[in-house]
């Protein structure tokens, strides 16, 4: 604390740069929370639908379903029958009345079953799509829309990927650069205590008696940091949670930070004491004689 208070300024200056290097971090973990998030909304808007002719039995359709569930790349599977599908149709176009007096001059429902298929991931969809050019079922099975959604199916994965990519690649430089930049402040404070230095090793000091004070300065440095950026983070999520969630519905990033707030909030400090060890050790090298 003497060496602290001796060089508040530039044991002020440390501790922030530690500090932005750490919401730097933990930075990069919520946003791919966010990424993951946004991912998965563009990929839930992704599907297969195979439409089944008005011959097929429904123990045909639900044979061809256990069969497709089995695959791997298979996520889930909704099963719409005629009935279902013609109580969704005239719930989406209730307010057209020349369809629902069309519809009602119809002898029998002209709506098709159909498997509406997610996959695990969207890069899935071409091999659960190779299945139908395998199976027994084309006596069965009217159409299948994937060739008609595969251009879109291929955008949204090159879309997805890129947004997982670019928001690594930004966060990841922001980051190094709070974390050189902590680094050199680390340093100058060192730099300002070389006189000290130089005179414990001229007394006889060994090397890692004179690191010591330096090394626990740094970890406290560190924790200090790690503090001061949960006194940011908290609030800062609490403010932008329900602004994301407009744009990103589903996604609660303060109920995640909640919910891992022990285990994030010892990351931070595990951070800081890391980067703040870590700083000083390598700082005080040059000021060393190793034997």
């Amino acid at each position: 604390w003497i060496s602290f208070w001796r060089n508040k300024w530039l044991s002020s200056a440390a501790i922030s740069m530690m500090a932005l290097a750490i919401l730097g971090l933990s930075g990069l973990v919520l946003t791919n929370v966010l990424i993951n998030s946004l991912s998965q909304n563009l990929e839930d808007k992704i599907d297969i639908s195979v439409y089944f002719k008005l011959s097929a039995e429904e123990n045909e359709i639900l044979d061809l379903r256990n069969s497709l569930i089995k695959l791997p790349e298979v996520k889930n599977i909704e099963y719409v029958s005629t009935d279902e599908a013609l109580e969704k149709f005239k719930e989406k176009h209730q307010n057209n009345d020349v369809l629902m007096q069309s519809l009602q001059e119809l002898d029998s429902n002209p709506l098709e079953a159909s498997l509406n298929i997610k996959a695990q991931q969207a890069s899935q969809y071409e091999t659960i799509a190779g299945f139908f050019n395998q199976s027994d079922y084309d006596d069965i099975i009217d159409k299948i829309n994937y060739l008609e959604n595969k251009a879109v199916i291929s955008r949204l994965t090159a879309i997805t990927a890129g947004i997982r990519r670019i928001g690594f690649i930004i966060l990841s430089v922001l980051a190094l650069l709070a974390v050189l930049v902590s680094f050199n402040t680390v340093r100058l404070t060192i730099y300002s205590a070389r006189k000290e230095i130089r005179v414990m090793k001229l007394v006889g000091a060994s090397n890692w008696f004179v690191r010591g004070p330096f090394i626990i300065e740094g970890a406290l440095y560190g924790i200090i940091a790690a503090l001061i950026s949960l006194l940011i983070l908290y609030p800062l999520v609490w403010y932008i949670s329900p602004k994301l969630t407009g744009y990103l519905p589903g996604t609660d990033l303060f109920y995640f930070y909640q919910s891992n707030f022990i285990v994030l909030f010892l990351l931070q400090i595990l951070a800081g004491v890391a980067l703040g060890t870590a700083s000083s050790l390598v700082a005080i090298r040059r000021y060393l004689s190793e034997d």
